[in-house]
């Protein structure tokens, strides 16, 4: 198999474990929160990534993106302890919650940044990648006016 197309499915299989990770992450936010809005948020969150998922490996037929579970990565397990951990000691379990979506968000965005300068990368798959970009970013505006409802 030719480097570029190692390397291609390597950054997308990157972007991959990074939305499996926002499921599970988003998940388990859901699960410890209080708040019906916020948990509402994050479940509508595991369902827009669940739609990046199949996006992603429908303009990615042909490349190796994974066998389809959802497992994340292991950076992205020991981030969902952490967050039980802070879940646990936080007395504010809702905006602990919000902020470590907001952090999660910005790591993905910056991902994604990442593999679209990869100019080897298709275009069809660029242009879904931008698309998934930008919605994660303006939904970050939706999470800070949720932690300020807090």
């Amino acid at each position: 198999m030719n480097t570029d197309v190692k390397k291609i499915e390597k950054r997308l299989q990157e972007v991959v474990e990074k939305n499996e990770d926002a499921i599970k992450g988003f998940d388990k936010a859901a699960e410890n929160s209080k708040d019906e809005a916020i948990k509402s948020y994050f479940r509508g969150r595991i369902e827009n990534r669940k739609l990046f998922l199949v996006q992603l490996k429908n303009a990615a037929s042909g490349l190796d993106l994974g066998d389809g579970d959802i497992d994340g990565s292991t950076k992205g397990s020991m981030h969902r302890t952490w967050m039980d951990v802070k879940a646990f000691f936080s007395g504010d379990n809702d905006e602990a919650m919000l902020e470590e979506a907001v952090r999660g968000d910005k790591a993905a965005i910056e991902e994604y940044y990442e593999v679209l300068a990869e100019t080897q990368v298709p275009a069809r798959i660029k242009e879904i990648l931008r698309e998934q970009r930008d919605f994660i970013q303006n939904d970050l505006e939706t999470s800070h006016i949720l932690e300020e409802h807090k």
